[in-house]
């Protein structure tokens, strides 16, 4: 590749450079500075790369949160979340394609802003899950449905606050920061905002609907067991 490219050089320059001294990148005169190895749409490298580190990423989120809440529903919401959230970003980035004025590719940059947002999300997902599973333990008479909704409820400004001032960085970065780094500021920008809402929208309703309970004894049950107690 690096030969064609010098034949390319040397045609176009009319001039006679040797390809060692074209591929030193510390020498003088007509001489490679850098590359990186893209194919013609995204190379087989960085393809099953960054395919392995995501689902790496999500295999272990799915195991420390089977670990942490006892319950699949909630490794399946936080999952179905962020895959939620990383499809978002990569169709953002297709449909920007060639109409904003940066670089959109699929690139080191890109996979690292998506793992970026994956962490983001998984942080405000579990600090929405553990509030629902500190409702969840009160002894009330409300419905589990209106106790995840007040567990919501209390995060939600929490949530927002967090969110809007990690956007005003990341705003700063995009409109001041180098040409290089504007794609990765775009998709955290997008991922951020998306991940903030599928915290609440997207990963709780999942767990609500695949569970039946997710008390760790249901309220029926509970009172049966005192009830009996009570006979005896």
């Amino acid at each position: 590749m690096k030969a064609k490219l010098l034949e390319g050089v040397n045609n176009a320059l009319g001039s006679d450079v040797k390809f060692d001294d074209f591929n030193n990148h510390d020498g003088s005169g007509v001489h490679i500075l850098s590359y990186s190895q893209i194919g013609p749409v995204i190379a087989d490298d960085i393809k099953r790369s960054s395919t392995k580190a995501i689902i790496f990423s999500l295999l272990v989120i799915f195991i420390y949160i089977l670990f942490r809440f006892r319950k699949w529903q909630y490794s399946a919401g936080a999952i179905i979340a962020l895959i939620h959230d990383t499809l978002v970003v990569l169709t953002c980035f297709s449909l920007f394609h060639g109409i904003l004025p940066f670089a959109m590719e699929i690139d080191q940059a890109l996979i690292a802003a998506l793992l970026t947002v994956i962490g983001y999300s998984m942080n405000d997902t579990v600090i929405v899950f553990d509030r629902i599973k500190e409702y969840l333990a009160m002894d009330s008479n409300k419905s589990e449905k209106e106790l995840i909704n007040g567990a919501i409820n209390t995060t939600l400004s929490r949530t927002i606050n967090t969110s809007l001032v990690t956007l005003l960085t990341i705003v700063i970065l995009f409109f001041f920061g180098g040409s290089s780094i504007k794609g990765f500021s775009f998709a955290l920008l997008i991922g951020i905002a998306i991940g903030t809402y599928s915290s609440i929208f997207v990963a709780t309703p999942i767990i609500v609907d695949l569970a039946k309970t997710l008390r760790s004894v249901p309220k029926s049950v509970s009172e049966k067991i005192t009830k009996k107690v009570s006979k005896v």
